[in-house]
């Protein structure tokens, strides 16, 4: 267990990490408690968990659970720190078990919010089915989106 100002964020973390993620984390670890350690290299910069790290300061916690990797090389310590943030990206989600999930959940005394789901995610239907234009979206349906800034149209 280390102070939360012990671990050293990376200067070069490529992550943008939204305060509305930073929010969900810190509800996650106060509902729950801190479950996933910050993971850091033999100096103390932090490898994986800056999100983890933001929340624990936003909630003024004075310790934090730390894994010293001090058995990787710093090539392994740069690829890891990609890798962690990087494969949590290509997963999905089966719809049908989700709506399953979240009935479950509906049914019993806890904030549906600390599933970060927001609240327009969880106004879907319960069966996930495919919606008409005039219902909620589901979950996996993209859209365009225009930057305001520079223009560029990518999907949501």
């Amino acid at each position: 267990m280390w102070p939360p100002s012990r671990c050293i964020p990376y200067a070069r973390n490529a992550r943008i990490i939204p305060d509305s993620l930073v929010g969900k984390v810190a509800a996650s670890i106060k509902e729950f408690g801190f479950k996933q350690p910050i993971v850091v290299d033999g100096e103390g910069v932090i490898i994986a968990g800056h999100t983890r790290l933001m929340a624990a300061e936003r909630l003024g916690l004075a310790e934090v659970p730390v894994l010293v990797a001090d058995d990787l090389t710093p090539a392994q310590v740069k690829a890891y720190r990609l890798a962690d943030n990087r494969t949590g990206q290509e997963a999905t989600w089966d719809m049908e078990l989700l709506g399953i999930e979240l009935e479950d959940l509906a049914g019993l005394d806890i904030d549906l919010s600390l599933t970060g789901f927001d609240a327009q995610e969880l106004l879907m239907p319960s069966d996930f089915s495919p919606v008409g234009e005039d219902e909620q979206p589901r979950l996996d349906q993209k859209k365009p989106v225009v930057c305001p800034e520079c223009g560029h149209e990518f999907t949501v």
